[in-house]
């Protein structure tokens, strides 16, 4: 039976059948906000590549937990910019830092804000790369895999000492995931709970979080740690991993490009799966909506919905605050 019976339009013909009908929706617990707060300001400062994004003092965090909170959000995740760095970028493991003086500020304004913590060494090395520098037996400057994890560790133990809900290893280091479980453990944090990074793409797309937290590298890119674009099975290999040892969720990053492999990785684990909608996808929406060659809100949306539909439950996006706004009028 098909045509006149069949008429898929019935379904579309007011905003309210649509909406009735609609298989994927958002809301504002979807989303997870990015944010970078800077030990040297004592203002906010724009960043100019990601227009309405922000480094923030640390004074701000309450202020900000209380907004975030206001407009439906129930989770945030930070970075760290300190006001020095070092080769070992010993300065992410300052109980002092940006990181955890915000945690405990924005968790004694918003208790019930999930506060998430980006565990990594790029925004305080010198070098800009994701882990300690050793030399490989060609003479050339490699991240010491090794090495970087006890670095991780002992990060992700501070910072839910700091009173973070949960750590997000984004380094993509070999059994990170597992190392800062079992720090954590020892530690008396065994209720922390760990978002891994599990599928992180050496992308393009990262460009205007480089400004964002001042870690571009110094020399050489990443894609000696980060996976290469062209690989999805790879992409299975690294979540079952990060898996096995121990992680409570897991992350596919960027998002646009990499959606087939949201759904692979959905379809193959039972864990909460978060997807990075990353900076350069968040600033090109706004680049295109200057130019007048799109509207900001209705690709806004679609973008966000599209990363939903692909298998998401959750969605790290700078968005997030626009999108909530939208979503409650």
């Amino acid at each position: 039976m098909g045509f006149p019976v069949i008429r898929p339009r019935r379904l579309r013909v007011s905003a309210s059948m649509r909406e009735l009908v609609r298989e994927t929706t958002l809301a504002p617990s979807d989303f997870i906000y990015p944010m970078f707060f800077h030990a040297s300001l004592t203002a906010p400062q724009a960043i100019s590549t990601m227009p309405g994004v922000f480094q923030l003092p640390v004074s701000a965090a309450k202020d900000q937990a209380r907004e975030i909170v206001k407009r439906g959000v129930k989770s945030v995740i930070l970075f760290g910019l300190p006001a020095k760095k070092d080769p070992r970028g010993d300065s992410g493991c300052d109980p002092d830092g940006p990181v955890p003086r915000a945690v405990a500020e924005m968790k004694s304004a918003a208790p019930d804000l999930v506060v998430m913590t980006d565990v990594c060494v790029d925004e305080y090395t010198d070098h800009g790369h994701c882990g300690i520098l050793t030399k490989n037996r060609a003479g050339e400057m490699v991240v010491d895999n090794d090495a970087t994890i006890e670095v991780l560790a002992k990060m992700a133990t501070m910072h839910a000492r700091a009173g973070a809900d949960v750590v997000a290893p984004s380094d993509m280091m070999d059994g990170r995931v597992g190392r800062i479980r079992r720090a954590l453990d020892e530690s008396g944090f065994d209720q922390t709970a760990i978002l891994s990074y599990a599928v992180k793409y050496a992308s393009s797309f990262y460009g205007p979080f480089r400004e964002a937290a001042d870690c571009a590298p110094q020399f050489g890119d990443r894609a000696g740690y980060q996976m290469d674009p062209g690989n999805a099975r790879e992409a299975l290999r690294e979540a079952a991993l990060d898996e096995a040892e121990g992680a409570d969720m897991l992350m596919v990053k960027p998002a646009l490009a990499y959606l087939d492999v949201i759904r692979a990785v959905k379809e193959a684990s039972n864990l909460p799966l978060a997807a990075y909608n990353v900076s350069g996808e968040y600033s090109m929406v706004h680049a295109a909506a200057k130019a007048k060659m799109i509207d900001l809100n209705r690709a806004m949306m679609e973008v966000l919905t599209s990363i939903r539909r692909a298998g998401a439950d959750l969605i790290l996006s700078y968005h997030a605050l626009e999108a909530s706004e939208i979503l409650n009028a």
